[in-house]
């Protein structure tokens, strides 16, 4: 069986921001954004907005973890793949999976209690730091990139902030 098709794994807690996934579905020529998210993909309520942010011609699929770790093989080799997830959690759950993600870049990540700002656009806590570290011990290349045509924050940044 094929390796999918993955071009790139962004972490983004917005999922489908109507300007972020068209400049990051352009910049990287995927035609299927694939949400992962178990909560999102249990409600189809949350899908109508987000499917009207993905440009003509994508295709646009909601599913939970679990899920896609079972079907992400039995894609084509005319799917080319852009993975959305809310954290680093989902994006390490993914890997330990067997979804073949070599990069990820991080876009946004919500300040809220206990998570503390690295970026103007991405905040995170002990538990972040923690699957950051894992990604990073499993090969994973990361970054921190706002928008496709934005120079990279170097993700030591946010792995040095982790409390000593």
């Amino acid at each position: 069986m094929a390796q999918p098709k993955i071009l790139l794994t962004r972490i983004d807690d917005r999922f489908i921001y109507g300007q972020d996934v068209e400049l990051w579905n352009e910049a990287v020529g995927s035609n299927l954004v694939l949400i992962v998210n178990d909560e999102i993909a249990a409600d189809s309520r949350q899908w109508a907005p987000m499917r009207v942010a993905v440009p003509e011609g994508v295709w646009t699929r909601f599913f939970s973890v679990q899920r896609t770790i079972d079907i992400i093989h039995s894609a084509t080799p005319r799917q080319w793949i852009l993975i959305m997830v809310a954290s680093p959690a989902d994006a390490l759950a993914l890997v330990k999976g067997g979804v073949p993600i070599t990069k990820i870049s991080i876009g946004h990540m919500q300040a809220g209690e206990g998570k503390r700002s690295v970026t103007p656009a991405v905040a995170i806590d002990d538990t972040d730091i923690a699957a950051l570290e894992e990604l990073r011990e499993l090969g994973i290349e990361l970054e921190i990139r706002l928008l496709p045509s934005s120079d990279p924050d170097p993700i030591q940044l946010v792995i040095q902030e982790r409390p000593q």
